[in-house]
């Protein structure tokens, strides 16, 4: 649907040139709910304002839908917006209007009849769930309302793809949950393809199917989101991961963890998808003549399935310990043994 060709932005200053997007290739599947995560200066931002050339790439290409929107002359390029809509962190509704005109707005532009205006405001109030509040003014609108006004804006001319620029980084948690609901909703009502920029993990974690990390303008990493969740391979895929799996002080706790045991092993298991609703440890427990005691744990939802790693400490006469530890590593998970104390 979606396919981005060795795309580049340099910015002149007067000191230095600045890459912000370095030869970034990507394919994004017609559908899906992709997203792109990087900290602050990776060029995510940029890379969201050249798919549709609010900023014009200094080479590369952008073809969505088999049209190459790098080559448009500037009146196509008007044309092919329309299949493009944007959401942005800070709304950018027009004060003046009511929520019933700033969802109007673009079909204005676009030169629908008034009747046909109306008609498809309506629908979209509905499907974004502001019923009752037509004829507020943005002032007058909490955040999330605001973002609902943006939403369905940006859904009004029926595009095929909608871009997400930190749509939901000047909210709250709650909030942002049921915006990314939302999103999913529309996601899966409407077949909409949806690229998500973000700098937040546990938003990926909840909303796509595929991401890919940025740093210094690059993909560094990228995959299902399940994938990378359970292998990140990159140091800061590994930090974003941490911050949803609460794992950035590991070593202090497992080295807590290790002091208070003389005997017997400390494991960690590392679950996947299906794997983490079976019951293993109390089937060691049933067959094995050994204690184990879980020490710790956590497990995580994402759109392809749930993802966890559970610490535990098993302990027993020798064969039983083996025979145990055998049986565990047989399961469908991931075994790593942290501790041996004999």
């Amino acid at each position: 649907m979606i396919k981005i060709n060795s795309l580049s932005k340099l910015f002149h200053t007067k000191s230095n040139l600045i890459s912000a997007v370095d030869d970034l290739s990507l394919e994004i599947e017609k559908g899906e709910i992709f997203g792109v995560i990087g900290y602050s200066g990776a060029g995510k931002s940029t890379f969201i304002r050249l798919i549709n050339r609010l900023e014009n790439p200094t080479s590369g290409q952008v073809v969505i839908d088999g049209e190459d929107i790098t080559s448009l002359s500037k009146n196509k390029l008007r044309l092919s917006r329309q299949n493009i809509g944007m959401i942005f962190q800070h709304f950018n509704l027009l004060w003046s209007r009511t929520v019933r005109e700033n969802i109007a707005f673009p079909l204005e532009i676009a030169g629908i009849s008034k009747q046909e205006r109306m008609a498809r405001v309506d629908e979209l109030i509905g499907l974004v769930g502001l019923s009752g509040r037509e004829d507020a003014y943005p002032s007058e609108l909490s955040g999330g309302q605001k973002q609902r006004v943006g939403i369905a804006r940006a859904l009004a001319n029926d595009p095929k793809v909608l871009l997400c620029d930190e749509a939901t980084s000047a909210l709250d948690p709650e909030t942002t949950d049921s915006i990314l609901k939302l999103l999913i909703d529309i996601n899966e009502k409407l077949g909409l393809t949806i690229i998500l920029i973000t700098h937040e993990m546990h938003v990926i974690r909840k909303i796509c199917h595929r991401v890919a990390v940025m740093e210094a303008g690059k993909v560094v990493e990228q995959g299902d989101v399940l994938d990378v969740f359970s292998h990140p391979i990159m140091p800061v895929t590994k930090k974003f991961v941490e911050q949803v799996m609460g794992d950035n002080n590991q070593e202090d706790s497992l080295e807590w963890l290790t002091t208070g045991y003389k005997n017997g092993d400390i494991i960690k298991l590392h679950f996947v998808g299906e794997t983490t609703s079976q019951a293993l440890i109390s089937q060691v427990a049933k067959q094995f003549d050994v204690d184990i005691n879980i020490l710790q744990g956590k497990i995580t939802q994402t759109q392809k399935g749930a993802y966890g790693s559970l610490i535990v400490h098993i302990d027993g006469v020798s064969d039983e310990k083996e025979s145990a530890l055998a049986y565990i590593k047989s399961a469908p998970v991931e075994v790593e043994v942290v501790h041996h104390a004999n």
